[in-house]
């Protein structure tokens, strides 16, 4: 069986390489997009492209999804750092282009993946390809993730994350200046309407409530502290998008790609900075921090450099 997908070319992507495009579109690795297009399941306005041919306005793509076995050998994953370990719980400092857990259609390298080509033992609560894992981050998210390693941390921790008790802070840099500087967006987050590769802002969704603080302003982009009253499938990118000042980066949406350019960014500028949650067995409060990655440290400098030229 496979999964048949039809996608609008969305305006952020307009001119991108196919290949560059379907793996953001899709949230894949650029080798599992170019595979697809290689195997012949990719056509764009029903008739097969080249990876590197670029895309216009007003076209569809049509996907064929296979699904594949997601089992698979697990492989160590570079430039992973483990931030706190015990028996009952790992957390992780995820880099860039790794995913969560395994799923259909993604060949890169999983935070699961490579806690078990390390030899650590995981909870087996949760569904067979996520077992352990309590939230995500996504691929292009960089920063903290806690996983389960014992069943009652597992319950322990998806029990704190429905009652809203886990600290959740980000650092990102948005487009433009928010104004208000400080404040609250309380708006409810559903798949879009049309474009069902990303969430939008809609009535009746689910409630979804980000707090945020500009932290520093520069000619074109601010720094902002990011933090998670909810945690919604791309809620800080859908609330930014929706207040017209996207993650740099982001061109899912709607994010300019030549400011991205400018300061060495080829992904949403979002970093999971802190992470706090009470700890399964003893109950005391676990807090953990990761300084910003390499690269959004050079897009900050690149910001900082530009507003003193």
């Amino acid at each position: 069986m496979a999964e048949q997908r039809r996608l609008p070319v969305p305006e952020g992507l307009i001119g991108e390489r196919l290949d560059i495009a379907l793996s953001r579109m899709l949230g894949l690795s650029r080798s599992a997009a170019v595979a697809l297009i290689d195997e012949g399941r990719v056509r764009v306005d029903d008739r097969p492209v080249a990876k590197s041919e670029r895309l216009l306005g007003d076209q569809w793509i049509d996907v064929e999804i296979p699904d594949r076995d997601i089992a698979r050998e697990p492989e160590p994953v570079e430039g992973m750092r483990i931030v706190f370990d015990d028996d009952d719980l790992v957390i992780v400092d995820k880099p860039v282009g790794v995913a969560a857990h395994p799923s259909p259609g993604w060949t890169g390298p999983t935070v699961i993946g490579g806690l078990a080509a390390a030899g650590y033992r995981i909870s087996t609560s949760g569904a067979a390809e996520r077992q352990g894992v309590v939230h995500r981050l996504d691929v292009g998210t960089t920063g903290l993730m806690a996983v389960a390693k014992s069943e009652p941390a597992y319950s322990s921790l998806k029990d704190q994350f429905r009652e809203r008790t886990v600290e959740k802070v980000y650092r990102a840099i948005a487009q433009g200046h928010l104004d208000p500087l400080a404040g609250t967006i309380d708006a409810p987050i559903d798949r879009h309407p049309t474009q069902e590769w990303r969430m939008a802002v809609v009535s009746g969704g689910r409630p979804s409530i980000t707090h945020y603080q500009t932290l520093e302003a520069f000619p074109r982009a601010s720094l902002l502290e990011i933090h998670l009253e909810t945690g919604r499938t791309h809620q800080i990118r859908a609330h930014l998008a929706a207040l017209r000042h996207p993650l740099v980066g982001d061109t899912t949406y709607g994010a300019d790609p030549t400011l991205a350019g400018r300061l060495g960014l080829s992904r949403p500028a979002l970093h999971a900075a802190r992470l706090a949650v009470d700890h399964p067995a003893t109950g005391e409060r676990l807090v953990v921090e990761s300084p910003d990655p390499p690269d959004l440290t050079e897009a900050l400098r690149r910001l900082e450099a530009a507003a003193e030229g």
